[in-house]
């Protein structure tokens, strides 16, 4: 899987961290070249009431502001979920070059499994795409957050 199993490990550490805000686990790390993290982000939707707030546009942002620029063209994005079309997006802009995801979303995913915008030819950016990384712990860790939030509340 290209070594990047750690690196994903340390993600679904940081996505645990999103329950307790209420938020979907999921984390976003970005590395250097070198493999230096140098940004990490989860889910902060509820948390911050803002919409945007994706594990990897917190991620992103916080890479631009620490490396002063919005181009992080020599970085890693490892995320436990396949990204949405926003984060695609943002992915693009961001001239990220490679990205590494867990589980696949097959509802909102843009990496391949509802759309592919990362690799879109018609666009003058494309992404190398790492799919499945430890994909079981991160479709498990979703699955139990969503089992959770189904299950009726216990009579008092």
């Amino acid at each position: 899987m290209g070594g990047y199993e750690e690196l994903m490990s340390e993600a679904i550490t940081e996505a645990k961290l999103a329950i307790e805000t209420g938020d979907v686990p999921v984390a976003a790390i970005i590395v250097d070249a070198a493999g230096a993290t140098i940004a990490i982000g989860r889910n902060e939707r509820q948390l911050t009431h803002d919409p945007t707030a994706h594990a990897e546009i917190v991620a992103i942002r916080k890479a631009a502001e620490q490396a002063g620029t919005w181009h992080l063209e020599n970085t890693t994005l490892v995320v436990t979920l396949e990204p949405c079309t926003m984060c695609a997006g943002a992915i693009l802009q961001a001239r990220i070059p490679r990205v590494v995801f867990g589980a696949w979303d097959e509802k909102a995913g843009a990496v391949g499994s509802v759309h592919d915008v990362l690799r879109d030819r018609r666009l003058p950016h494309r992404v190398e795409v790492i799919a499945g990384v430890l994909e079981t712990e991160c479709a498990a860790l979703l699955t139990g957050f969503f089992e959770e939030r189904r299950r009726p509340p216990l009579d008092s």
